[in-house]
């Protein structure tokens, strides 16, 4: 039961998204969302083993801090 319960969480409710989830969800491709959690002062991932986390709170407060990206 548990299990339906988190696969049934919208994108917009989640804390920490996917590679996948927030480049649908910012509207950026995987590989520059990619190329951000890259860099060493990058404060919006966060790495569980090879899976990379983004922090959606975060990221969006640095993408609207930006110009260009």
């Amino acid at each position: 039961m548990i299990d339906d319960n988190i696969k049934g969480v919208r994108v917009s409710e989640k804390a920490f998204l996917i590679l996948k989830e927030a480049s649908e969800y910012f509207n950026i491709g995987q590989d520059k969302v990619r190329q951000l959690t890259d860099e060493d002062d990058c404060n919006f991932v966060l790495f569980n083993g090879n899976k990379r986390l983004i922090k959606k709170k975060l990221m969006e407060e640095y993408l609207n801090r930006q110009f260009p990206i």
